[in-house]
């Protein structure tokens, strides 16, 4: 695909306003694995200093405290979700990105614990129309603890808006190359020979990145909520989804059809009861699908979310954001299992 001369003025004007903020940012990221989990940031935040903060036991406690974080070691990412809106002007949940980074990102930094800054999400869209938007966007969130940007699209964004981002992450990486830039998208684990990996939305994002010719991005599946127990969906145990064997059927299907490096592909799993009765994500799923990533050599495990990795107060089995619903599972049971995996 050729750039229109357009495309390339406004790219170079977009690296020129980047180069600035790279002066300020952290060397080249390791290629170490990253894991940890999403934090919805809007779930039990401070209304009044906007801090973030995690749930225990359905009650907020502070992400972090003076210079450490709640996180065991092991833990080297944390996704901070999700920002929506136009960017520049973007903002969290009703709360104005200003103020959330103000809050937050220096903490954050005391407490070395890095982070990525993840937008759209289900039930929000970001989009990104001009080359001074995405400028004020990156050097919002820029300190020496910004690992990069997650782009959730899931539903609600057109391929124009698409392109759009996809043509902005481009130029911006040739000003910042340290800085990882992921797409989080649905995925299929299909094993019924189709191969099938992507919804149409996810292949657009794809065929955008590839068309663009943008190097290094990551490719994030949420495996999770693959549907009916089928094997056009899933890999399929005892009338159930294995939601780890499925992960791995979805990595693979994905590196098949677009020739992706392990190095440019991570996973997102949804600890417990997912939106469909036959996905359930069990620890043992997790010590699985890490040693799995581990020894592909993934680019990132992640899992949705802190606040999820918990039994459910009031006993529900139905789908929460403050619990796994798979109540036999003790608090930050997944987390360890991860960890296991890891070793």
């Amino acid at each position: 695909m050729f750039l229109h001369p357009s495309l390339i003025r406004a790219g170079l004007v977009l690296a020129a306003s980047l180069l600035a903020v790279a002066c300020t940012t952290i060397p080249p990221q390791s290629t170490t694995l990253l894991f940890g989990p999403y934090k919805h940031v809007n779930m039990g935040l401070d209304a009044q200093h906007k801090r973030i903060s995690s749930l225990q036991n359905g009650q907020p406690v502070a992400l972090i405290e003076g210079a450490s974080h709640v996180l065991p070691p092991g833990v080297n990412a944390i996704s901070l979700a999700f920002a929506s809106g136009e960017c520049g002007q973007e903002q969290w949940g009703g709360v104005p990105a200003a103020a959330l980074a103000d809050a937050n990102l220096h903490a954050l930094v005391r407490a070395r614990l890095p982070y990525i800054i993840s937008t759209g999400g289900e039930g929000g869209v970001f989009t990104c129309g001009t080359d001074t938007g995405f400028a004020a966007f990156i050097q919002r969130y820029t300190t020496s603890a910004l690992i990069g940007f997650d782009f959730d699209i899931e539903a609600n964004q057109t391929e124009a808006m698409i392109l759009d981002l996809v043509q902005r992450v481009k130029f911006a990486q040739q000003a910042q190359p340290h800085l990882r830039f992921s797409f989080t998208v649905a995925t299929f684990a299909a094993n019924d020979g189709s191969g099938a990996s992507l919804n149409a939305t996810g292949q657009s994002v794809v065929r955008a990145l590839q068309d663009f010719g943008v190097r290094d991005y990551v490719i994030n599946l949420m495996v999770m909520n693959y549907g009916s127990a089928a094997a056009t969906s899933c890999v399929v145990r005892q009338g159930r989804c294995d939601m780890a064997a499925s992960a791995e059927q979805a990595v693979q299907n994905l590196r098949t059809k677009y020739a992706l490096a392990p190095s440019q592909i991570a996973v997102t799993a949804m600890l417990g009861v997912n939106d469909v009765v036959e996905n359930v994500f069990t620890p043992q799923d997790a010590t699985q699908l890490a040693r799995f990533a581990k020894a592909q050599g993934l680019a990132g495990l992640h899992y949705w979310s802190l606040d999820r990795d918990a039994p459910c107060i009031n006993g529900a089995t139905v789908v929460s954001p403050t619990c796994s619903s798979l109540n036999i599972v003790p608090a930050r049971a997944y987390l360890q299992a991860f960890l296991a995996g890891l070793q």
